[in-house]
């Protein structure tokens, strides 16, 4: 293999990493095109799929195209820092194997936190969403208890290799039908008068969004990478849509219906408190699960008090579902924008873990409850308000950085370099 062949084949693998960590396509795209000069590549053209690159390179007058597979997309943002620190920092020369190494050390570095330790917070963030929907002691014990198992049991499904949409189907399952098994239990012990299931069911599964590909797709999608926006949106429906399957088989077997329980009734100084926790509690632990050090998920924590917080007090001031989302997402990517302008951070790593505190539960709840009842129409309704939520959360970051990078505001046309 020529040396061309070899440059190209270590750009490829550097893109692949890239986009299997979590990264956007453009920010892809800009990595790759920054390293090829200091490879020796005086010109390259790629095109990017979800799971395929495509690059022609040319040195001098050789030309070369290769095409690599990628693999299943995941979420890893210490690696995703590594990868961007490495672009920084990329010296006037590289060769193929100064590249192959780093990728080496890379992939096999061991993730920061253990399987026990990611089930644990995983399980609290999912409880500390509970209470944000109106649950009180059963929907947040219920709904901890059984997103830590659930989250266990994706881990070891995950490390057998089995499909992303069967794990989504039997994590989904087993996750909801433990947490409906724990809710009667603990009202039979007499925790609690009544479940609000509204409020615990679609907590006990919140670790199954897909937040990454979600903000990746809009993102992209504002770059005008539209063919792996695209696809990537397709396979978090997908991923939904496998997950909500399980769910749906559990509202049955169980004939769970829409309740109409209270949730608890606090001070507003204990609700505030209880709420800015809350907000905290759950962002960090979804921070560790996307594999954060612990000083970055503390940060993620603060991030969404000051989010979640005002997304919440906008709710009860009266202002839409969506607007308050929109609103709150917005502030979270504006202020990681402000603050990390002069850091080496990749802001999808801080960003995400902040607002997945702002997925519409209850909505997605109704909406796979009147399903199951064949109220079809209404649980339309009720779908398109939950999906139309998601999309201002993902839009309100993708706006954030629109407002705060130069390079987001302008046409770009990929022609490749020279």
């Amino acid at each position: 293999m020529d040396a061309l062949h070899e440059s190209i084949h270590a750009l490829l693998r550097f893109g692949e990493q890239f986009l299997q960590a979590g990264s956007t396509a453009y920010r892809t795209r800009e990595a790759m095109l920054h390293l090829a000069p200091a490879l020796g590549i005086d010109s390259l053209h790629m095109k990017m799929d979800l799971r395929c690159l495509v690059a022609t390179a040319r040195r001098g007058e050789e030309r070369v195209t290769l095409v690599r597979e990628i693999g299943a997309p995941g979420v890893d943002s210490r690696e995703l820092k590594k990868l961007q620190h490495f672009v920084l920092h990329t010296p006037p020369h590289l060769d193929a194997a100064t590249v192959h190494g780093f990728l080496d050390r890379v992939s096999s570095a061991r993730r920061l936190h253990g399987p026990l330790l990611i089930s644990l917070t995983t399980g609290a963030a999912c409880g500390a969403f509970a209470f944000l929907n109106g649950g009180g002691a059963t929907e947040i014990s219920a709904a901890a208890l059984a997103a830590a198992v659930g989250q266990g049991l994706r881990s070891l499904l995950h490390r057998r290799h089995l499909s992303p949409y069967a794990i989504y189907t039997l994590c989904g399952l087993a996750a909801s039908g433990l947490y409906v098994v724990l809710a009667q239990l603990l009202v039979l012990l007499g925790v609690d008068s009544q479940t609000r299931h509204s409020a615990g069911f679609v907590s006990a599964v919140l670790f199954l969004v897909p937040g990454f590909p979600m903000v990746s797709a809009a993102l992209d999608l504002l770059r005008q990478e539209t063919n792996i926006a695209l696809a990537r949106l397709v396979h978090v429906l997908m991923l939904l849509f496998m997950a909500a399957l399980g769910l749906a088989a559990v509202i049955a077997l169980a004939g769970i219906t829409l309740d109409t329980a209270p949730p608890p009734q606090l001070s507003l100084g204990a609700l505030t408190g209880a709420r800015v926790l809350a907000s905290f509690v759950g962002a960090c632990g979804f921070a560790l699960l996307f594999n954060e050090s612990f000083l970055d998920a503390l940060f993620v924590g603060l991030l969404a008090i000051i989010g979640n917080g005002l997304r919440l007090w906008l709710r009860d001031g009266g202002v839409s579902l969506p607007l308050a989302t929109f609103l709150g997402a917005l502030v979270v990517g504006l202020l990681v924008s402000l603050l990390l302008r002069r850091l080496a951070e990749p802001r999808i790593t801080l960003t995400v873990p902040a607002v997945i505190m702002m997925v519409p539960g209850v909505y997605t709840f109704e909406t796979l409850v009147r399903f199951n009842e064949g109220s079809v129409l209404a649980a339309l309704g009720t779908g398109v308000q939950a999906a139309f939520v998601v999309v201002t959360m993902g839009m309100g970051l993708a706006v954030s950085r629109f407002l705060s990078e130069k390079a987001s505001r302008r046409e770009r046309g990929y022609t490749g370099r020279g």
